[in-house]
């Protein structure tokens, strides 16, 4: 008859031991190697394999460490645990060390049976971050089992990576260059939402009547839509099509009242208060129309919406936040400001012909077109407008334009003429299908119009290079400054012919040893829409590799909008330059968001402006709509969206302004002419009533649902179980040193040390191999570390999650529980230390534990394993111990030798204390039961708004606990109290 184990114990099977699961039965063992991860569970047959219960070996007294061996010891166990037993399920296994603030929103997530979110922390704050911890936590819960991103195509494969590499969610692609593949692969009947458990959706694939109600019903029960606010229709503008079929989506996904529903944006307003409210109307019905005046009402969106500057949380967890000291305190660091300057350019007298030529070509064609009717009106304004905007982006751009026949030429009517011309010359806030925005749009409308449009084609060919093209030239220059300051700059520009000109403009070329005006050393490499979004990332990847770790080398980015909103580049760029103003600020605004963000290494991010100062155009767009945008951000601290149908009439009014001038020659300054005084009224009304509407908001529906002492309380815990930034960093520098790495401090920004592996155990450079790359290690590169969590590839963080940190505690664990094991071991299980901080002889026990908890759900109570690990400190004889408080028992760990220990003497010393253990096992039995009915609590506290979600939860500790290390501090002579024999 096979023995029963209980869930937590112990046994020995395939020469190894083993954990018991919970999921285990009679003639089924599930189990988990001691010390490994959910990645090596295996399923055994008892009444085929010989299984026995175990016990945990104690150490050896003969095996004795330095005064390092304890705490290294006890890191290295500790990063290795992959699930916690506290409330966060999952932050013990993500490879991401949240900062502080961004647990509020798991907090509150927490806190609700269905989880209904509306996160809209400012951009760079980490948005995605804190949606993937909700995610991670519902999935190790149970409380979900599947998960759909609704995003942009453009962003698809970035929500991909950070999910796979975060938090270790592996989600397919379902885009519409994906489908066809993943639907042969399904069975008859079978939709790819239920083969599928976690997906990442293009929101306009699936918004289509076609896919949409398949989605619907099979959609998983969490979803996370990504730029929430595109999904959403205002009830007082015009709506296009598109925002309403992506409304109808997520109003039917989240008319299912079981289904989590995550909505991510850092602008919910966007000007407009019934988009506001139609937004919140997802979250829960009843936000859609409650008095958010009142104090019901703000206590109800409270409990779903969070909304955060950075001044909020750049000092956290302070004596500010109402705590009683800055032991918690986080800093976090994000750039301190953008600095800004607008720099200009002047035309020259070739371009200034071309340009003055090419207007009055636009103006005939509107005047001749007013009198043929309102579809060809509005065919030849699209077109007056690509025009004019090509011409003051580059020669290249204007001669491509030239040469193209309008997209609105084709149109039926006046509507459709709007449809197709619009998304190519005008710079829409609110769209989130930039894909194929960046082409360069055509000009020609008419047939017999091709020889003129030629002629101006080839003089605009004629222009290219620093000698005509003023504007490049003013680049170089800029360029040249950011460069010889130390930055890496991205420059971004409307369309792909400009960026195109500019990387080869600007480019070296081996072939042609063509050297760049930006220096030999500097690589120059251009991304736009011609790229997939995956080969975008590759573009810049091979940039940086490109440019390598020589400091004197620069990195220069040439890039269309394709880039300007999702994609995170602050690890390779920190300054911007804006080669074509947008003519919607918000644009500016993402562009510059890509650098200044969370995990960008400089204190300030340069902007440089670019401007014509003579064509026409440039300078009024940015006096009135640029530098307005800037005003508002800096008095609010956050960006205000100008409304999209209010900044195009100004730009439409500056257009007409121009072509009138075209054709009657110098007349009334632009801002005297009625059209435009009145198009600009409406535009300061309308932002400035949306920007005391955000600033309202901002006070009024500020994150107070959660207290910072809550925050502060479940951060204290969670570092007291799996160690906090310090400890990693000790632990890895003290570890490389013992196992022969050579370490170096590093002398720049770039990292805190860095270290080289090659003269390290051949187990540990296996292990490293494929977390940094063969070559690093091959080669004996160094490794660069870094104390913030937000670093690039082959960096490592100096944080419990990152896979360096994990290759190496593993081998140090590994090498520390095998006495036999080849090489340098760091960490020992036992050791003997005299000195001067203790003054009486004091033993410290590293202790695991085991707790099998039960943890109810709206899907049923899991039954779960999890391991803790605890430090323990007596004074005197087992048998008589005196135990210490916890904190003293830290100390311990700085404890260093004063006198050195004869190995003779320290093996009978540490014989005669491991004889005695016994004595303390009811101490930690009880000492277990303790920190169960802390578990229990802290779990019902985190849990506590609903009694349904703690009803039948239970934590109980698995015993006997394991003593993994024993180490015994003696008194120095001279610390020894008179008459006290040591």
């Amino acid at each position: 008859m096979a023995l029963t184990y209980s869930a937590g114990s112990l046994v020995t099977a395939r020469g190894r031991e083993w954990v018991v699961l919970p999921e285990s039965e009679p003639d089924l063992l599930v189990l988990r190697p001691l010390g490994g991860s959910d990645d090596d569970i295996a399923a055994v047959f008892p009444a085929f394999e010989t299984v026995k219960g175990a016990e945990f070996a104690p150490p050896e007294p003969g095996d004795l460490g330095d005064q390092r061996a304890a705490g290294l010891l006890r890191t290295a166990l500790r990063v290795g645990f992959r699930s916690g037993a506290g409330p966060f399920r999952s932050l013990a296994g993500i490879a991401v060390e949240p900062r502080a603030y961004q647990l509020v929103p798991l907090l509150m997530a927490l806190r609700q049976k269905t989880v209904r979110m509306l996160i809209s922390d400012d951009v760079g704050i980490g948005k995605t971050v804190e949606a993937g911890l909700i995610a991670s936590e519902l999935l190790a819960q149970g409380e979900a089992t599947g998960l759909a991103v609704l995003c942009s195509p453009a962003l698809a494969e970035q929500w991909q990576q950070e999910l796979r590499t975060k938090f270790g969610i592996d989600a397919e692609l379902v885009l519409s260059s994906t489908v066809s593949r993943l639907e042969r692969g399904l069975d008859l009947g079978q939709s790819l939402f239920d083969k599928y458990p976690h997906v990442i959706v293009s929101t306009d694939f699936i918004k289509s009547t076609r896919h949409r109600d398949d989605f619907v019903r099979h959609c998983p029960d969490l979803v996370i839509v990504d730029e929430a606010h595109t999904c959403v229709t205002s009830d007082d503008s015009k709506v296009s099509t598109q925002n309403q079929l992506r409304y109808e989506l997520l109003r039917r996904v989240a008319e299912d009242a079981e289904r989590h529903l995550l909505l991510v944006t850092a602008t919910p307003h966007s000007g407009k208060e019934s988009a506001f409210r139609n937004l919140l109307g997802l979250v829960r019905p009843e936000l859609a129309y409650v008095d958010l005046d009142s104090e019901k009402g703000r206590k109800l969106l409270a409990q779903h919406f969070v909304a955060r500057k950075r001044a909020d949380v750049r000092q956290y967890l302070t004596k500010e936040d109402g705590l009683a000291d800055d032991s918690l305190a986080e800093r976090t660091a994000f750039p301190s400001d953008r600095y800004f300057k607008d720099e200009t350019y002047k035309l020259s007298p070739e371009y200034r012909a071309l340009l003055d030529d090419a207007i009055a070509y636009a103006s005939e064609r509107v005047e001749e077109a007013d009198g043929q009717g309102r579809r060809e009106a509005r065919i030849a304004w699209w077109s007056a407008i690509a025009l004019l905007r090509s011409m003051v982006s580059s020669p290249r751009a204007a001669a491509q334009t030239l040469r193209t026949r309008s997209a609105a030429a084709v149109a039926a009517s006046a509507e459709e003429a709007d449809r197709l011309g619009a998304p190519l010359t005008s710079d829409s806030a609110d769209s989130d299908a930039l894909e194929g925005m960046d082409v360069a749009p055509g000009a020609e409308t008419e047939e017999n119009a091709g020889s003129r449009l030629a002629e101006l084609a080839k003089r605009a060919q004629e222009l290219e290079g620093p000698a005509q093209d003023l504007k490049l030239k003013a680049l170089i220059k800029h360029l040249k400054a950011l460069l010889a300051d130390g930055y890496n700059p991205i420059v971004f520009c409307r369309y792909i012919p400009t960026a195109e000109y500019l990387a080869e403009q600007l480019g070296n070329d081996p072939e042609t040893k063509k050297r760049s005006p930006l220096g030999a050393k500097t690589v120059v490499k251009a991304v736009t829409g011609t790229l997939s979004p995956q080969q975008r990332i590759d573009r810049i990847e091979e940039l940086a590799a490109e440019a390598g770790e020589d400091a004197a080398a620069r990195r220069v980015l040439i890039a269309t909008d394709c880039l300007s909103e999702g994609v995170n580049l602050q690890h390779h760029f920190d300054a911007v330059l804006h080669y074509d103003l947008a003519w919607n600020p918000t644009r500016h605004d993402q562009r510059e968001g890509r650098v200044d963000r969370y995990g960008q290494k400089r204190d300030e991010v340069r902007v440089i402006t670019l401007y014509g100062d003579d064509n026409g155009i440039d300078g009024k767009v940015l006096e009135v709509l640029i530098k307005k945008h800037r005003q508002i951000k800096k008095d609010l601290g956050i960006s205000v969206s100008v409304p999209d149908e209010m900044s195009t009439g100004v730009t439409d009014a500056i257009v007409e302004w121009l072509l009138l001038r075209g054709r009657q020659g110098e007349q009334e300054a632009l801002f005297e002419s009625d059209s435009f005084q009145q198009s600009f009224a409406d535009l300061e009304q309308d932002w400035n009533s949306a920007a005391d509407r955000e600033k309202a908001s901002r006070s009024r529906f500020a994150q107070r649902s959660i207290h910072p002492e809550e925050v502060a309380r479940e951060v204290a815990a969670v570092r007291e179980a799996l160690g906090g930034a310090g400890e990693i960093d000790t632990f890895v520098r003290e570890s490389l040193n013992a196992l022969g790495a050579v370490l170096r401090d590093s002398s720049d920004s770039v990292a805190d040390f860095t270290a080289q592996v090659g003269g390290t155990p051949v187990g540990l450079r296996d292990a490293l191999a494929p977390v940094v790359g063969a070559e690093t290690v091959e080669q004996d590169r160094p490794i660069p570390f870094r104390s913030s969590p937000a670093v690039a590839r082959g960096e490592a963080a100096l944080v419990r999650t990152d896979p360096v940190v994990g290759a190496l505690a593993s081998h140090v664990l590994n090498a520390a529980l095998d006495t036999q094991a080849d090489g340098a071991r760091p960490a020992r299980r036992c050791g003997v230390v005299t000195t001067d901080a203790v003054s009486t002889r004091t033993t410290l026990l590293l202790v695991r534990y085991r707790f099998h908890l039960t943890l109810p759900s709206r899907n049923g109570e899991k039954q779960v394993v999890a391991e803790d690990a605890r430090l323990l400190a007596f004074e005197g004889a087992p048998r008589n111990a005196v135990w210490l408080p916890q904190e003293r028992a830290v100390e311990l760990l700085e404890a260093r030798a004063t006198e050195n220990t004869a190995a003779a003497s320290g093996e009978r010393t540490m014989t005669r204390i491991l004889d005695q253990l016994g004595e303390v096992t009811p101490y930690l039995e009880s000492y277990g039961d303790e920190l169960a009915a802390e578990l229990d609590a802290s779990h019902r506290r985190v849990r506590a708004a609903s009694g349904e979600i703690v009803r039948g939860l239970s934590v109980t500790a698995q015993k006997p606990a394991d003593v993994l290390g024993a180490y015994v501090y003696l008194p120095a002579t001279a610390s020894v109290p008179a008459g006290v024999s040591a």
